[in-house]
């Protein structure tokens, strides 16, 4: 988990594995962010894994964009990966972007809403330049630019009347119906670079800025009393009672359990008091931090929509509601896939039985698709999991 801010806006960026082994990372993570960004490879294109995540952010309506990544390799084709994200994820992909060069010549990018041209120079570390689109590239670019327009007057009301009428349609119409036919999940944002050499990632970021929902833009969560179908809206809002979920526990050699969290609603203090629903028990929040990958930033509160972790909550859990007594709020337990796979373990040394159950209890805190049982009649301990 990393907070940044880019253009003048927070945003919390959570990086989860594509790969179907850590198939509860990708859920979890899912569960709580506002939105997206799905990463492709120039070659491949669609991937078995990348289908898994796609029906997963289906599932919980996850607003997203493409980044088509590696565009400096050879066999990259952008026009490929859009195909393939047309026809196995059943998506409709607007490509915002065109690649200037193919592979190794890979020399810059076109930005179609602002009509700009992004040029690469030979070190990764300096700023591109920004300026006017070359002559030679104006026919293949207004080419591309009408398909977008004509994909997005399927989409969006405002831009088919403009379509219709022959209407010169800015940048910023053309921006802020992309952004509608994202948040909406109309349409998917695709743009191209290459991470590794930096290239596009500025404009990815702006992206995400431009097309994917802040907090106030999603529907407020929801929850409920235990117990009870009764419903209770979340609002984004630091003024209302406060219900955070836990979405992962990380164990840190240094400072022990982290307890990562999201605020759906009100705000998150250092020394409060906050109370878990489902058990009926109460604890201080210590230490509260804002995560910078391996760097942690100590902060005195977390208000809503944001994202953080607690340093040392005995009690935490994945998938718990953090409430207050005024209000007791369940919001949705995390459910995960069943194991498939079972097996017993026990150690090479038999003294060394205390310490394996203590690490298997850390492991099992960690992912809650890892359960841990054993047999009082053999003593026999067993593992079962992704």
């Amino acid at each position: 988990a990393i907070t940044c801010t880019w253009a003048d806006h927070q945003i919390n960026v959570i990086d989860t594995p594509g790969h179907i082994d850590f198939t509860a990372e990708v859920q979890r993570a899912l569960r709580v962010l506002d939105g997206g960004v799905v990463v492709f490879d120039g070659v491949a294109g669609v991937e078995p894994q990348s289908e898994t995540v796609w029906h997963q952010a289906d599932r919980y309506k996850v607003p997203r964009i493409c980044f088509v990544n590696k565009l400096d390799r050879v066999g990259a084709d952008l026009d490929h990966v859009v195909s393939t994200i047309r026809s196995r994820l059943k998506a409709h992909p607007l490509v915002v972007q065109m690649p200037v060069g193919r592979e190794s010549d890979l020399s810059g990018i076109v930005d179609l809403v602002n009509m700009q041209q992004m040029t690469f120079g030979s070190d990764p570390d300096a700023e591109p330049s920004v300026g006017a689109i070359a002559d030679e590239l104006l026919p293949e670019v207004e080419r591309r630019r009408d398909e977008l327009i004509e994909q997005l007057a399927d989409l969006d009301d405002d831009i088919a009347t403009a379509f219709l009428e022959d209407e010169e349609l800015s940048s910023e119409a053309l921006s802020a119906a992309l952004r509608r036919a994202t948040c909406h999940g109309a349409g998917v944002p695709v743009l191209c670079g290459s991470a590794l050499r930096n290239l596009g990632v500025p404009w990815l970021l702006d992206a995400v800025v431009a097309y994917l929902p802040s907090p106030l833009d999603v529907d407020p969560m929801i929850g409920h009393p235990l117990g009870s179908d009764e419903q209770i809206v979340c609002q984004p809002d630091d003024n209302e009672p406060l219900a955070a979920l836990i979405f992962k526990i990380s164990s840190d050699p240094f400072v022990g359990k982290l307890s990562f969290l999201r605020v759906y609603s009100g705000v998150a203090r250092r020394g409060d008091t906050v109370y878990d629903a489902s058990t009926g028990k109460s604890e201080r929040i210590g230490r509260l931090v804002r995560m910078h990958a391996d760097h942690r930033e100590e902060v005195e509160e977390i208000h809503a929509g944001d994202i953080g972790a607690v340093l040392g909550f005995k009690m935490a859990r994945t998938g718990q509601t953090l409430c207050t007594p005024e209000r007791e709020v369940m919001l949705e337990e995390i459910s995960f896939p069943a194991p498939v796979i079972e097996m017993s373990v026990k150690p090479a040394n038999r003294g060394d039985q205390d310490k394996l159950d203590v690490a298997l209890g850390r492991l099992a805190e960690e992912d809650p698709t890892l359960h841990v049982h054993t047999d009082e009649r053999t003593e026999e301990t067993t593992i079962a999991g992704m």
